[in-house]
């Protein structure tokens, strides 16, 4: 293992520091903010702005890559990242605020790219499986370690900020002292929706649900947590635990729905949720334990969410776009992350801490709803022609360098959504690998 590791350890350190820089900005503003008195929606429209920054980096990125090359784009963005970091440390006003965190997400989805674009072009195809795994798993201790970090210190001075800038930094550094030749170009999506529907309308409706879901609960967890009374602490383990929680049961939900029909698991895991969003919202816990194992339970379903709808996805497109499919429904997921906290946010200014769970039931239920309907209009695919179930970070920090690191194929520096339009007659009568019963199927209609 470590023969495997070793030649990219630079850049996964790289990558770790710029996931301990985010954790850590990440919390560090909605917890500022209350303490400044910014409303709930105010600190939405911070989650809004970086989805949106988060979005045009994934869109944009690999033609700026294209135009100045990797290690240049990558210095640019992290220094860029360090300097919004600071700007926000001297200019405490929401009407900064906010589009300063849009260029975060921009800068930040930039950097990751081109992390992963390194890792992908450096791994092999026999130990890219092992080196994802790696990666994953120093990202998620990184996400944790920098939200952990704020419970050490004062959060209402300037310490964090520079302490987040500094990483930033320091990020670049493994790639800019790198000897090995830049990597291929980034991949690119060209997104198109009406693809994506005609393959799997289960997938692209579920991952915009759980874009408001998850982007609602990631922006403004540590408000509400503040907002009931808890301690610093304790506001870090609410955001953290959850996001661990869902790391941990990837892999048995993965193995139930690759045994059995994908849209039924998702359904179990948004009810799991659900029920979660109902003890908030009916019991509103105040006390740390409680809280703490609801956030757990919580994080455990909607976390998980995402890889089944790629999945699922997955299973019901043609040969060798598997990449697109996957690129496609991470912006999908984007575009509901920018619409998930704004709603959030009004919902808590309005009504209290309570509505930042209440606009999750709205997801969740909404969510059940349709894929419960689709089971009636659709039947499962064939067990023989599933794909694998494929553990993910989570989406929040996914890029679609990230599913072309992932997927490991050919197909990964071409993500072009024109590709994915409507199969050919040949294709809809014939399955992905041999698809005898496709005549019990009414077509790509998923």
């Amino acid at each position: 293992m470590l023969r495997h590791v070793l030649p990219v350890s630079a850049l996964l350190f790289g990558s770790g520091l710029l996931l301990f820089a985010g954790g850590m900005h990440g919390l560090i503003l909605p917890v500022r903010g209350s303490l400044e008195g910014f409303s709930a929606s105010a600190l939405g429209l911070l989650g809004t702005g970086w989805a949106i920054g988060y979005v045009a980096g994934c869109l944009l990125a690999p033609r700026l890559v294209g135009s100045v090359g990797h290690i240049r784009t990558f210095g640019v963005m992290c220094a860029m990242a360090a300097v919004a970091v600071l700007a926000q440390a001297l200019i405490v006003e929401t009407w900064a605020w906010i589009p300063v965190r849009a260029v975060s997400g921009f800068c930040f989805a930039g950097a990751a790219m081109i992390v992963e674009s390194w890792l992908n072009d450096r791994a092999q195809p026999s130990t890219r499986g092992r080196i994802f795994g790696i990666y994953t798993m120093v990202n998620l201790a990184a996400v944790t370690a920098g939200q952990l970090a704020i419970s050490l210190g004062d959060v209402g001075g300037f310490v964090f900020f520079a302490i987040a800038a500094m990483v930033y930094c320091l990020a670049l550094v493994p790639t800019a002292l790198s000897t090995s030749p830049s990597p291929a170009p980034l991949t690119s999506v060209r997104l198109d929706v009406r693809a994506l529907w005609r393959n799997s309308p289960v997938a692209v409706a579920a991952v915009f649900l759980v874009g408001i879901s998850n982007a609602s609960f990631g922006t403004l967890a540590a408000v509400y947590a503040g907002d009931i009374g808890l301690a610093l602490t304790a506001i870090a383990l609410f955001t953290s635990i959850p996001v661990l929680a869902g790391a941990f049961t990837q892999i048995p939900i993965g193995i139930a729905s690759d045994r059995m029909d994908r849209r039924k698991v998702l359904i179990a895991v948004a009810v799991v949720a659900l029920l979660a969003d109902l003890a908030f919202v009916l019991l509103m816990p105040e006390g740390r334990l409680l809280n703490l194992v609801l956030a757990g339970v919580f994080g455990a379903a909607i976390f998980a969410m995402y890889p089944i709808i790629v999945a699922h996805a997955n299973d019901h497109a043609p040969e060798r776009t598997s990449i697109q499919v996957s690129g496609g429904l991470l912006m999908i997921y984007g575009l509901g992350s920018i619409i998930g906290p704004l709603a959030a946010g009004i919902a808590m200014t309005e009504i209290g801490p309570r509505g930042l769970f209440l606009t999750t039931v709205v997801a969740h239920v909404l969510m059940i709803g349709f894929a419960l309907w689709r089971l009636s209009v659709r039947n499962a695919v064939p067990q023989a022609e599933k794909g694998a179930f494929q553990v993910t970070l989570p989406a929040r920090v996914a890029t679609p360098e990230t599913v072309a690191l992932a997927k490991g194929e050919s197909e990964a520096r071409d993500l072009d959504m024109e590709d994915v339009g409507p199969p050919s007659e040949a294709t809809a009568t014939a399955p992905k690998h041999s698809r005898e019963d496709s005549a019990a199927e009414p077509s790509r209609d998923a």
